[in-house]
Formats: C-alpha cells, structure tokens, sequence
C-alpha cells in the first residue's frame, strides 16, 4: 500500500524531473522556477537518485560548470 507520503515524494520527484527538463537542466534555473535554493535541489537530486549525463550550473560569474553524475 502506497502511503500519502509516498505518493507527495513521488509528485516532488516528478516536478523536479519536470522543470530540469524545461530549463535545460541547468539546476540554478529548476531552483528558481521551483521556488527552492540551488542547496536544496542538489539534496532533492541526491535523494530521490536522479541522474542526468550533465548537470549544468551556472556559476555567480556567468560561466558555465559541468559536474558529470
């Protein structure tokens, strides 16, 4: 039986998933489209195994960061 609290992970997931997606998966942009610091999508990803061949940051300069997962 699934529980109400996996169903709401199972949703945040997918919204993560989601906005990644629509901004190229460049995390800092999935933040802030989501309403959440580049910190916590970080932990987000972490916990919930998503995995992309790049993610990319954008660093406070402007320059782009790729970290391989």
């Amino acid at each position: 039986m699934e529980t109400l609290k996996d169903k709401i992970q199972e949703l945040e997931k997918e919204e993560i998933i989601k906005a990644l997606k629509e901004c190229g998966w460049v995390m800092a942009r999935a933040a802030r489209r989501l309403g959440i610091t580049e910190r916590m999508i970080t932990y987000k990803i972490d916990k919930y195994g998503i995995r992309t061949k790049e993610v990319r940051w954008v660093d406070p300069n402007g320059e782009r960061q790729i970290n391989e997962r």
